[in-house]
């Protein structure tokens, strides 16, 4: 596990049976964005919720978007994160910590330790716990 090229942190979160999520959010469904782009990848098909371009932009950039087209995603990620990510973030865990998990519902990919963890509290914590 020496080999990997960026610092992963790993956050469990042990949530007691019964324990309902955080009270300020838990009632919010999800983003329009997330449900467009999980029909977008049932239906294999382009997602367009996030809108257009205002502009015809260089040249230059258009011919990498449209190599990127045929042999890359060009979708705005689950909210979860990229799935080729957090399948890799699972295989670390087994592999170098012990630590199995299923990546399509145990992992999430956040831009660093600090937004995972408070997500985590506002995700878990209600007013008056401990």
């Amino acid at each position: 596990c020496d080999q990997l090229h960026c610092v992963c942190t790993l956050l469990f979160v042990a949530v007691p049976a019964g324990k309902p999520l955080n009270y300020a959010f838990s009632g919010y469904a999800t983003t329009i964005f997330e449900v467009m782009s999980k029909l977008a990848a049932t239906h294999q098909s382009v997602n367009l919720g996030q809108g257009f371009p205002d502009q015809e932009g260089p040249q230059s950039m258009k011919e990498i978007a449209s190599k990127a087209l045929y042999e890359q995603s060009n979708q705005y990620p689950s909210l979860l994160g990229v799935p080729q990510l957090r399948q890799a973030v699972a295989r670390h865990s087994a592999a170098c910590q012990g630590l199995a998990c299923d990546w399509a519902t145990e992992t999430l990919i956040t831009v660093g330790a600090t937004e995972g963890i408070a997500a985590a509290f506002m995700g878990l914590i209600n007013q008056g716990d401990e």
